[in-house]
């Protein structure tokens, strides 16, 4: 599908989806009500951007402005598309849960369901102890899996397994880098019954796995920890973590897919609470556009 088809694709989704529920969330009550240049367009810009691999607005702006003028003849100053589009920010959750909505058939396995976490890195190791953009919000946290502290916030996914294929998000958070990981499952657990959860050993906590098998019927499934001085496993539980940590992987998969595709993970320009939503949601909306329409 050439790069024109896509564009096309993409605009008319957005157009059919703000005029159907996504309006509410960008109404203006001013003189200014209808701008020549739409809401509509900003978004399609933007995600086009990205889903073309454009990772900073200022780039996605300037290639917008140089090849896709007669495309987008209207196209505002670089700092009016900027503010239009953070005014954007609480479209684009929105925006990724109506793609998630209109997933086509996907073949999900609605009771075998995967959990992970990925950092939004807005300042690195060297930098995060004296960052503060979007301090009201992100703050300074620690990535086992990357041995590495880091500023910003972390990414939760549930997601549903799908075979030979990555998995389908059901459930997306997003909180500061310090937000343990079990910290924020516990907010959704309450509303999953039947099944499994396959996470990795930060889920671990043996009255909270008690508790979903008895009251909701939900196995919660992890990697063994060792005990306090314990050199090693014993074989049969070497045998569970392994077979925990093959049914997971796809989750990580899948936050390596997003990242390859849009960038999501590095947010080393944001600056406001609102740049970080719009980063996060419309980096997500884009992928699940990828995702769900093989765009």
């Amino acid at each position: 599908m050439d790069w024109q088809i896509r564009l096309v694709n993409l605009y008319v989704y957005i157009c059919k989806t703000c005029a159907s529920r996504l309006c509410v969330y960008y109404e203006r009550f001013s003189n200014n009500a209808h701008p020549e240049f739409t809401d509509e367009e900003v978004i399609t810009i933007y995600l086009f951007g990205i889903m073309e691999k454009r990772r900073e607005i200022k780039e996605i702006y300037n290639f917008t402005k140089d090849h896709l003028s007669a495309w987008f003849p209207r196209l505002p100053s670089y700092a009016g598309y900027v503010q239009r589009l953070n005014r954007l920010d609480s479209l684009f959750p929105v925006l990724v849960e109506q793609i998630l909505t209109d997933f086509p058939e996907s073949n999900a396995l609605q009771e075998l369901r995967l959990l992970d976490s990925m950092p939004i890195i807005m300042a690195n190791s060297k930098r995060s102890s004296s960052a503060k953009v979007a301090d009201q919000f992100a703050n300074k946290g620690y990535c086992p899996s990357k041995r590495m502290y880091f500023y910003g916030a972390k990414l939760h996914v549930l997601g549903l397994k799908r075979p030979e294929t990555l998995p389908l998000p059901d459930f997306i958070g997003l909180t500061p880098a310090t937000d343990h990981d079990l910290t924020a499952f516990k907010i959704i657990a309450p509303h999953l019954v039947n099944g499994e959860v396959f996470a990795d050993k930060a889920y671990v906590d043996e009255l909270l796995k008690i508790q979903l098998k008895t009251e909701q019927n939900l196995d919660l499934n992890t990697p063994i920890k060792k005990e306090k001085g314990q050199e090693e496993l014993f074989l049969f539980d070497k045998v569970l973590s392994t077979a925990v940590s093959r049914v997971r992987q796809p989750i990580e998969s899948l936050f390596n897919w997003i990242d390859q595709k849009t960038g999501i993970q590095m947010a080393s320009k944001v600056r406001s609470y609102k740049g970080l939503v719009v980063h996060v949601f419309a980096r997500l909306a884009a992928a699940m556009f990828i995702l769900a329409f093989n765009s």
